[in-house]
């Protein structure tokens, strides 16, 4: 008995020994999470528009917002470091339209700043637009681009809309909202509800969320350290170096093609390029981005290897034979047989007829590439 209360007190001294260190590392150690200290008291505005606080739900919608924002730290991070890539040239345009500098954090709520974010909406790109939005707005949108992906022509289109939605709803607010829930829909609920409020409108969760978050955002990326994010210079990712170059395709030339012209991999002209769908720019008129590096002899080399790829093409048809099949072929000519699908856009299908004609290439591979 002895023993076992001697064992029980010496527990209870190392635990409370152990408490008292963990207090005192806590103490000296910067909190994870922002307290309601970070959260501004007085006038924030959107658009230059009032947020009115003095409205119980309004305060806590935005509590809730900024609270679950400032959390996520991985997400919030990853906004801090891209924001120094793309902001500036969304800023740019703004000014150049005379709208307000707020309206680029619509970019970070909408898709994180990431060509290929996709919504359960069929939303693309850095704005993510809908296809019926995007083609009214002017963006290409078919088997072999997607315009939406790209973030100059995108960011054009959404000044655009944007535009024309505080023209439409007259107020920037609203604008951000029916820019989430689509004008017809909010002009509707302004119709029925009688006021054209954003904030004494009833909506949508995810619109009545929308301007919360956005403005969680924007006084997050404007003083990060305030709510616990301290990035130093080299944190943030650089600006690409890249050049536009207007190329006049007059067959459908093979992205590799546009790659070695360039002097640069393939990888590279489709992370310039997200836009571009597949492997193949097809016949036409095409504004490309390539690397500054290799933009100085790209248009001389451009031409001599379309050149050369167009006069060896015939070189390079295999016509079908009665009894072949795509895995036959492959097999005999020692290619992969979702090379030839490639090569000949055929998709997925895995069907061939005699007398069909496919390219081919047989070439070898160099690792150091």
């Amino acid at each position: 008995m002895y023993l076992t209360c001697k064992k029980f007190i010496l527990l209870l001294c190392a635990f409370f020994v152990s408490a008292n260190v963990g207090a005192a590392s806590l103490e000296q150690s910067p909190s994870l999470y922002p307290d309601f200290a970070a959260i501004p008291k007085g006038t924030l505005t959107f658009c230059g528009e009032p947020v009115p606080f003095e409205l119980q739900d309004v305060k806590e919608r935005f509590e809730k917002e900024i609270l679950l924002s400032s959390w996520d730290r991985a997400q919030v991070l990853l906004w801090l470091k891209r924001s120094r890539r793309y902001l500036p040239h969304i800023e740019k345009i703004l000014k150049e339209n005379g709208m307000p500098d707020d309206l680029k954090y619509i970019a970070v709520a909408e898709s994180a700043l990431r060509p290929n974010a996709t919504s359960n909406k069929s939303a693309v790109g850095y704005w993510q637009f809908i296809h019926s939005t995007g083609l009214n707005y002017g963006l290409t949108i078919n088997e072999n681009k997607d315009e939406r992906r790209n973030f100059f022509t995108s960011t054009q289109a959404a000044v655009s809309y944007l535009k024309q939605l505080n023209s439409m709803l007259g107020s920037w607010t609203l604008a951000a909202a029916g820019y989430n829930m689509g004008e017809e829909g909010l002009l509707a609920q302004i119709h029925e509800q009688e006021t054209n409020n954003f904030y004494r409108l009833y909506l949508p969760e995810e619109t009545q969320r929308y301007i919360f978050r956005i403005l969680s955002i924007k006084l997050i990326m404007q003083n990060p350290a305030k709510y616990g994010f301290k990035l130093e210079d080299k944190d943030y990712y650089p600006p690409i170096s890249f050049d536009r170059v207007d190329i006049e395709c007059s067959d459908r030339i093979p992205l590799m093609l546009i790659a070695k012209a360039a002097s640069t991999t393939f990888k590279e002209i489709k992370d310039l390029n997200p836009e571009i769908r597949g492997h193949f720019l097809q016949k036409g008129i095409h504004t490309i981005s390539i690397p500054t590096s290799g933009s100085k002899y790209f248009m001389s080399s451009y031409k001599l290897l379309v050149d050369n790829f167009l006069s060896d093409k015939n070189q390079n048809i295999y016509i079908v034979k009665k009894g072949d099949t795509l895995i036959s072929i492959a097999k005999k000519l020692g290619v992969p047989l979702l090379a030839i699908s490639i090569w000949n856009d055929l998709d997925n299908k895995l069907s061939v007829k005699t007398g069909d004609r496919l390219l081919i290439y047989q070439k070898k591979i160099n690792p150091d590439e």
